[in-house]
């Protein structure tokens, strides 16, 4: 009875699968019986993992997906931030120039 519960977990059933994968249908009935268990509780379990195992890879794929979206958004936004660090060093060189021009000739303003 205790080896039945194992097979109830999660990992006991992985277990079961990997101990069972190599052997042939009269392995596997023989195998059950030693452990009060169902055939057809294991190829469940068989297709299980098969299905983890595919969500897994295709889980990796968007993944994948996801990271080249974000990279590709990353460098869009760092040439941007290049372009306004720009705009603004040539307004701020601008401002500067202009407030030097006004302290060497005065304001023009003055003058009329």
């Amino acid at each position: 009875m205790e080896q039945r519960r194992e097979a109830c977990l999660p990992v006991g059933r992985f277990e079961v699968v990997v101990q069972t994968y190599s052997m042939n249908e009269a392995e596997i009935s023989e195998y059950c019986r030693k452990r009060g268990i169902y055939p057809e509780q294991i190829a469940a379990w068989r297709q299980t993992c098969k299905k983890a195992n595919a969500t897994a890879g295709e889980l990796e794929k968007s993944q994948r997906s996801i990271a080249r979206e974000e990279k590709k958004k990353v460098k869009e936004l760092s040439r941007e931030l290049r372009r306004k660090d720009k705009a603004l060093a040539e307004a701020a060189a601008l401002l500067i120039l202009k407030k030097k021009a006004e302290a060497f000739w005065g304001d023009r303003e003055d003058e009329e």
